[in-house]
């Protein structure tokens, strides 16, 4: 799994990061990244029962979305974990 390949590779690095508190560790991206995909996604699955009237349309919009979304904001996040800039 892409999770697991990540997590494992990037375990050394982010341990001596996370000691000097120039990086936050991979768990907590990934609870940001699911908590977030909730709110997301809920939105989304409103305005999408709002806008087409049909509840499954709804869902089905709302599911496609809450899974691309959510590895796009994983690496999005991860990628201005290495980003020096405001830390």
């Amino acid at each position: 799994m892409i999770i697991d390949t990540v997590l494992n590779r990037n375990a050394k690095v982010e341990k001596v990061s996370a000691k000097k508190g120039k990086s936050e560790k991979i768990k907590r991206s990934l609870a940001k990244t699911i908590s977030w995909r909730i709110i997301g996604t809920l939105d989304t699955l409103a305005l999408s029962w709002l806008i087409t009237g049909e509840a499954s349309t709804a869902v089905a919009i709302a599911s496609v979305e809450f899974v691309s979304k959510m590895i796009l904001y994983f690496f999005h996040e991860r990628a201005w974990n290495t980003i020096k800039w405001g830390k």
